[in-house]
This record gives structure tokens, C-alpha cells and sequence, in this order.
């Protein structure tokens, strides 16, 4: 039986979550197949383990997102594709926008 593929997507961050990863709002990743599918909420853990650089409680709220952040998988919003349980697959876009702002 052949080893599975890493995945590929593309991670976005703007309207100021970016900041929280070093101010690049660009992340082409591979994430590692193993047995289990890639989630929303596996990536979640993934990316505060790998990639957030500060302030964790401004991205990750519990086990989802914070509130305030919208999230679209290839430019439609996550909530239609069943939020955390989203099974992400290759060459996925997913973007995380802050809508809350500083004032």
C-alpha cells in the first residue's frame, strides 16, 4: 500500500491577523496524511503549534476560532462547509480575516 500524501493548502491572514504570524499574510504548508483526515479543528491545533508567533488567545478561543475572525475555505464562508469539521483537501485555500479592529 503506497504512504499517504502530504496535503497542500494555501493559510491567508489579513485584516490584522497576520500580525500574530509575523506579519506575512501568505503561508503556502504541508500538512504531514496520517491516518485520520485534516479538519478545520486539526488545523487549528496545528497552526497554533507550528506557525502562531504571539498571543494565542487572539486567534484560538477553546477548540475553534475566536470570535471575530472570519474564516473562508476557497473563498466561501466556513460555516457552509460545516465549520471545524471541514475536511480539508489539497490545494485548499483557507483564509482567516480579523474583523475586529483597534480604535
Amino acid at each position: 500500500m503506497a504512504a499517504p500524501s502530504d496535503v497542500c493548502v494555501t493559510l491567508e491572514f489579513s485584516g490584522g491577523a497576520e500580525l500574530l504570524f509575523d506579519k506575512i499574510k501568505n503561508h503556502e504548508v504541508k500538512l504531514k496524511k496520517v491516518d485520520d483526515k485534516w479538519t478545520i479543528k486539526k488545523l487549528l491545533v496545528w497552526i497554533k503549534d507550528n506557525m502562531l508567533k504571539e498571543r494565542p488567545e487572539l486567534f484560538i478561543q477553546g477548540d475553534s476560532i475566536r470570535p471575530g475572525i472570519l474564516v473562508l475555505v476557497n473563498d466561501a464562508d466556513w460555516e457552509l462547509l460545516g465549520e471545524l469539521n471541514y475536511e480539508i483537501q489539497e490545494n485548499d485555500k483557507i483564509t482567516f480575516i480579523s474583523t475586529l479592529h483597534g480604535g
